[in-house]
């Protein structure tokens, strides 16, 4: 584990709220399963900025991948961890089949999205780098990472756009929020051509 996720690490463990989230899915046992985008990195800017754990996070997104892409079986793991949480919580957090992405988001976001083979290469399709963060609680307790751009830009409070992808449609609005509520954000805003 590199210095940054285990800084990472002790931050999520210093968050109760996020730490309930981890260990109500690790009981849940969903495959391939990870909290990610605002809960995680959010968090993180909330301890650079001193701010109390929780600050901002109007959600905890959670991702898993099962191969059934029908609508009846996401649902039924919709109600199940809803059943698994009591309010307010219950209504924060928002479960998606990493494996039928591709059938709505170009609908809801307008841009095309070619199928997921797992939850973590989500991630690699955030619109930037310091969003694409995504922690999962194991068995053994440990805290296990994913980022696969690092976490330099999360821990240095910069926005860029992903390199791996065209501009996001939903840049100039993610960028818009997140400032509102972080002004301490450094933005690297898209080169134009």
């Amino acid at each position: 584990m590199s210095d940054l996720e285990a800084r990472l690490a002790a931050i999520v463990r210093a968050d109760p709220g996020l730490m309930h989230v981890l260990t109500t899915m690790r009981d849940l046992s969903l495959n391939d399963w990870r909290v990610f985008s605002g809960a995680v990195y959010q968090s993180v800017w909330n301890a650079v900025t001193g701010r109390p754990a929780g600050y901002g996070v109007r959600d905890y997104d959670l991702g898993y991948f099962d191969p059934d892409t029908s609508w009846d079986a996401e649902d039924a793991v919709i109600q199940r961890v809803a059943a698994a949480f009591d309010p307010p919580v219950r209504d924060m957090v928002e479960v998606r089949n990493q494996a039928r992405v591709h059938l709505w988001f170009e609908g809801k976001f307008g841009e095309p999205y070619e199928a997921l083979t797992g939850t973590d290469e989500a991630l690699t399709r955030f619109v930037a780098p310091a969003f694409a963060v995504g922690v999962r609680l194991e068995e053994d307790d440990t805290i296990s990472v994913a980022a696969p751009f690092g976490l330099d830009d999360v821990f240095s409070l910069t926005i860029r756009p992903n390199p791996q992808r065209p501009l996001a449609k939903g840049w100039d609005k993610a960028v818009a929020n997140a400032v509102t509520r972080w002004p301490e954000l450094t933005i690297i805003e898209p080169e134009t051509a």
